[in-house]
């Protein structure tokens, strides 16, 4: 990992940003989990356990309104709920899908909402 911890914190390596950045609708590969230097937490670990490992696909698919805390995030195939300080030590590789367009700008193109289906009533907007 290209992730070193520093005195205003955790810094790593351009092109890679911590889960708890990213906005709904960003895909992206997980790098790494935790810092090289320090061992991992019982957090970190447990992240691990759910699906957080290196080269495992993620999507951001809602935040909560007003604070953007929990959001959902689907990591392979499962989805969780996590709060942002829980995921700021997932670092990410965003996903350019094969455009040239920066992510931001494919972000923003992307839908505003998800769609919750529960087996017995179907899908809820």
């Amino acid at each position: 990992m290209d992730a070193v911890t520093v005195p205003e914190g955790l810094r790593c390596a351009p092109g890679f940003v911590s889960l708890a950045a990213l906005p709904p609708g960003t895909r992206g590969l997980v790098v790494s989990v935790g810092a090289s230097a320090a061992p991992l937490s019982a957090l970190e670990r447990r992240l691990l356990e759910f699906g957080f490992v290196h080269g495992e696909r993620i999507e951001i698919l809602a935040e909560a309104r007003p604070g953007r805390d929990p959001f959902v995030v689907r990591v392979g195939h499962t989805t969780l709920a996590l709060r942002r300080r829980e995921a700021q030590s997932v670092w990410v590789e965003l996903d350019h899908s094969g455009s040239d367009s920066p992510p931001q700008t494919q972000v923003a193109a992307s839908a505003d909402r998800v769609e919750l289906e529960h087996p017995e009533t179907g899908p809820t907007p």
